[in-house]
């Protein structure tokens, strides 16, 4: 089948290659014509496992190519997917211009049939309102085409977007139109293993249920960070609590770790989007505005942590800091809780040493240079001369280090751990003093 997609981010790139290992012939379109050119030559514009050699592999036998040419793209395919971004501002209001535009493209240079596919995350009736344009384009110039619009919401996870793509948990088709069913059903065959998998709603229940989604993992989230609150103060372990209640098949174990907040491209964007989006039908969400509150909070914690241990003064100290994007096998940085800690440190007069396997080049664009801030090359050169040690992202590399040689690198050995990697024992048997989140021994000492 041929397809075109708008959107060469790291949904876009992984969904485009992915359908090129399955034998459909795709053109990837994006306005950015420097990430274009780099992509037909094979270079990747943001970190994702597995996506440079995919992307790589559809080049080489060519069932993958890339164009900056918008009407190009709006001719080559059979299916049309939308998958641009789409921004929200810190009230919520979702910026749905590229979105558009892409539907009033295909509208003024479709010449025959088509399915288009909104699979950006955007607002419930987005559909609609991409259907409005393109109709309306496609009147202006007096054509009479057969062009259905469906909603295919994206769950993928940074960091393991290329295995979401071959073996989606679930594929919401959201569409009333049979033949659009009927294609996008055969477009995901290839990866559908089970007919469970494919849910077919109406446009609009599909376009919530990515934000309710989004919302609840945020939730379970920001409920173990409050759990961890309370651990902390009454002598509790959370990660006890979590095995306990991750146990519970009602539950589960996934989304449960208590950390320093969540950040990414996806919860904190919708949670405060689909919150907009009920405020404005004049009601709010009590409970995803205390999850946004809770977040918040919890960013500053490991401050917090370090204000304890070093008795508020902390103007003067070195703090090595493992970890800035926020979460593994990632470069992105949106909403990382790296960035609260960094700019807390620097407001109370500390200095620190940063280090992150694959995030310090978008970091570094995204902080710049300021007095008190040294970029290092590895985790080791981040320890040296260091006062404390903090955690923030749980890379593999940081997951077994030698305490012993922690302990001698810094000059008040502490580590603040953001993601509660280690374990207490072990590191305070090095001679270092430790700080997990929601650990009831870190401030009961």
């Amino acid at each position: 089948m041929k397809v075109s997609l708008f959107g060469a981010g790291y949904v876009g790139l992984s969904f485009a290659a992915s359908l090129a290992e399955a034998g459909h012939e795709v053109l990837c379109a994006d306005a950015d014509l420097a990430r274009i050119e780099g992509l037909q030559r094979g270079l990747m514009p943001l970190h994702e496992p597995d996506l440079e050699a995919l992307v790589a592999a559809g080049l080489a036998v060519g069932t993958l190519r890339f164009t900056a040419d918008e009407r190009a793209a709006c001719l080559h395919g059979e299916v049309i997917f939308i998958v641009v971004n789409t921004p929200a501002d810190a009230e919520g209001r979702v910026d749905l211009r590229h979105v558009m535009a892409v539907a009033a493209g295909i509208g003024r240079h479709r010449d025959r049939d088509a399915v288009v596919v909104c699979k950006s995350t955007a607002p419930v009736g987005t559909a609609d309102q991409v259907e409005m344009v393109l109709n309306g384009e496609l009147s202006q110039r007096g054509a009479r085409l057969r062009i259905a619009v469906a909603a295919n919401p994206e769950f993928l996870r940074e960091g393991s977007a290329v295995r979401d793509c071959r073996r989606p948990g679930r594929v919401v088709i959201g569409s009333e139109n049979p033949w659009a069913v009927e294609v996008l059903t055969r477009l995901y065959a290839p990866f559908v293993e089970n007919p469970a998998q494919l849910l077919v709603m109406d446009r609009r229940s599909a376009e919530l249920a990515k934000y309710a989604a989004n919302a609840m993992l945020a939730t379970r989230i920001s409920f173990m960070n409050e759990m961890a609150r309370v651990a902390e103060h009454a002598g509790a372990d959370i990660e006890m609590v979590r095995r306990a209640i991750g146990a519970d098949r009602r539950i589960g174990p996934d989304f449960l770790q208590a950390g320093a907040g969540y950040g990414g491209s996806c919860l904190a964007k919708d949670v405060r989007a689909l919150k907009r989006m009920a405020e404005r039908d004049g009601y709010p969400l009590r409970i995803l505005t205390a999850v946004e509150a809770t977040n918040h909070e919890q960013k500053g914690r490991l401050f917090e942590l370090m204000t304890h241990h070093f008795e508020g003064r902390i103007a003067g100290k070195t703090i090595a800091v493992w970890g800035l994007a926020f979460k593994p096998d990632t470069d992105d940085m949106r909403d990382a809780p790296s960035l609260v800690l960094l700019e807390r440190l620097r407001a109370a007069g500390a200095r620190v040493q940063v280090y992150d396997p694959v995030a310090m080049s978008t970091a570094r664009d995204l902080v710049g240079e300021h007095e008190g801030l040294r970029w290092c090359g590895t985790a080791d050169e981040a320890l040296q001369g260091a006062d404390a040690l903090a955690l923030v992202t749980e890379w593999p590399e940081f997951g077994q280090p030698d305490f012993a040689r922690i302990a001698q690198a810094l000059r008040s050995p502490a580590i603040f751990d953001g993601r509660n990697l280690y374990e207490a024992a072990t590191v305070e048997a090095a001679g270092i003093a430790y700080y997990g989140i929601g650990r009831g021994r870190s401030l009961l000492r």
